[in-house]
């Protein structure tokens, strides 16, 4: 049986430049609505995967995304908010797409057309077997992320893969398929829209329950966001005034001095306890 791309089936709607602003919005947001419930159906994958980078990660492991045009930004996107969210290294969750950062702003021609660059990308952070690789590929068929793939499976290396069509060559390349089926975009074949939409909540799902398990959250907050702006203390210092009862600026005081929450309430709760 043929390969059918979902996603680059014609458009539900039609005569787009004959609508209303009103239109084309409400209707855009209509093909919205559909993206978390296609997600919802790709839950038993996502936690498959990320209950298998948990125990990798704890050994020292990475996650690396690959993908290309809005797939690659979407990875790069993600990785590039672990530091400051949960203050962990930028080593830890990396974004590599096709074409290098320069196609972070402009389409690199034909970068996505090669089979034998994304496992050079990968390489050159010395990837090994604790590590898990993600490709995110709306079409399901981009050689760069079905090569990187396929050659991680040879050395041992975990795989994944996010993409919005059924049985996708991307899928077959990869220990584990996220398929999140969202239909026919607005403008047909712009997969920069609900499958974009939709990698983007499934990349803050696996890394945020990944995160959780290894502890960079307590309670519901992020207690080793970086401090780098004036919200970001305030909201450390709020957190620390709640957790300890101290007056604001001795929290803050605490905070600014250990350089996160998780460090300050640690550090002050057991010099209280040798008193």
């Amino acid at each position: 049986m043929a390969f059918v791309k979902i996603s680059e089936q014609a458009s539900l709607y039609d005569d787009l430049e004959k609508k209303t602003v009103g239109e084309i919005l409400r209707d855009i947001n209509n093909e919205d609505k559909k993206v978390a419930l296609a997600v919802e159906k790709a839950i038993p994958q996502i936690e498959k995967l990320v209950s298998q980078i948990v125990p990798r990660m704890k050994r020292g492991g990475r996650i690396f995304y690959i993908g290309a045009g809005t797939s690659g930004r979407l990875g790069v996107l993600d990785a590039s908010e672990i530091p400051p969210t949960f203050g962990m290294e930028p080593t830890w969750v990396i974004g590599l797409i096709a074409g290098g950062d320069t196609a972070l702003r402009n389409p690199v021609e034909n970068a996505e057309d090669n089979t034998t660059q994304g496992w050079k990308d990968l390489e050159k952070f010395n990837i090994n077997n604790k590590d898990t690789v993600i490709g995110i590929a709306a079409s399901g068929t981009t050689p760069y992320v079905i090569g990187a793939l396929n050659t991680c499976r040879e050395h041992g290396i975990l795989t994944a893969a996010i993409t919005s069509n059924p049985d996708a060559p991307v899928s077959r390349a990869a220990d584990i398929a996220i398929e999140m089926v969202v239909g026919p975009e607005y403008v047909t074949g712009s997969s920069r829209m609900k499958s974009g939409t939709g990698q983007k909540m499934i990349c803050n799902m696996i890394t945020t329950s990944v995160m959780i398990k290894m502890g960079r959250v307590k309670g519901n907050k992020m207690v080793n966001m970086q401090l780098s702006n004036a919200k970001l203390v305030d909201r450390g210092t709020r957190m620390i005034v709640e957790e300890l009862a101290l007056p604001y600026d001795e929290a803050r005081r605490l905070l600014l001095m250990h350089g996160s929450v998780k460090k300050a309430v640690d550090d002050y709760r057991e010099h209280e306890h040798h008193i």
